[in-house]
């Protein structure tokens, strides 16, 4: 069983899910630029969340409209994670009826876009998410596709802003650009925490450089000693009014799993 402790009060994030920094920021040194500074903090993200094995977690999704109106789904997730490249995770929901069976498959790369499938029981059948269409709701949710997938570090390039106070923390503020022209962002600004290495706010702009959504991360909660994961992921759409909500909970590590759990097939049996 993991051991799991309450993280400290912090501003409220990704899915994405684990970036984190530690050092002073480089750009505070003689002769790093932004660009440098931004770079070097990605990698040592990166860093220091190799090795957590695989884990599963429940999850809940409350969806929000502009007058407040609410429903809720809930859903099971698993990820693998792939030395040498991207993670593989698996997203299955159970409630209501309506959506239950209906499953997400995503193999996350470094550098090539991510590979995504979408199981849909009422079809029986298994769609490809083809690269265009990574910018559209992810089951009507404030979340897209492209959110679902990890933030690989060679996926942007990055330029550190400036460090400041966030709530009663310090946190490192830095931009990132996607790599890739298909995106559906022109540009994403972070927020982490120094003190305890969590990643806390994500802004994203559209690519027409317009605030399109803010995304926060609270209740944390650190495993195996080492892994810091968010029991609270708060998506806000400012164009639409509209919000998601994710709420994560019983995280379990050293699970027992392999490649063969994330396929294709395994997607149609997900249930």
């Amino acid at each position: 069983m993991s051991r799991a402790h309450r993280a400290p009060p912090a501003l409220l994030l990704p899915l994405t899910l684990f970036l984190c920094l530690g050092a002073p920021p480089l750009a505070a040194s003689e002769g790093a630029s932004p660009e440098e500074a931004g770079l070097a903090l990605a990698g040592e993200a990166r860093e220091r969340q190799i090795g957590f094995g695989n884990f599963t977690a429940d999850q809940t999704m409350l969806l929000r409209n502009k007058q407040g109106q609410e429903s809720r789904r809930k859903l099971r997730v698993k990820v693998l994670e792939v030395e040498g490249d991207g993670d593989k995770s698996m997203f299955v929901f159970d409630q209501p009826r309506d959506v239950e069976g209906t499953a997400l498959l995503i193999y996350a790369h470094k550098e090539e876009a991510d590979e995504q499938w979408l199981y849909l029981p009422a079809l029986k059948r298994v769609k490809r998410i083809s690269s265009a269409n990574r910018s559209g709701s992810f089951m009507g949710s404030e979340f897209s596709y492209e959110d679902m997938g990890a933030q690989e570090v060679e996926k942007f390039t990055y330029r550190y802003l400036r460090d400041e106070p966030c709530g009663e923390l310090m946190c490192a503020v830095s931009e990132r650009f996607p790599a890739d022209r298909r995106s559906g962002y022109q540009r994403q600004v972070t927020w982490h925490d120094r003190d305890a290495l969590r990643l806390l706010k994500v802004e994203y702009y559209d690519r027409k450089n317009a605030h399109l959504k803010t995304l926060t991360m609270r209740d944390y909660q650190i495993y195996l000693d080492k892994y810091w994961h968010a029991g609270e992921m708060a998506m806000v759409n400012h164009l639409t009014g509209k919000s998601t909500v994710l709420t994560w909970s019983d995280y379990q590590f050293g699970n027992d799993l392999d490649a063969g759990d994330f396929s294709q097939t395994g997607l149609r049996r997900a249930r």
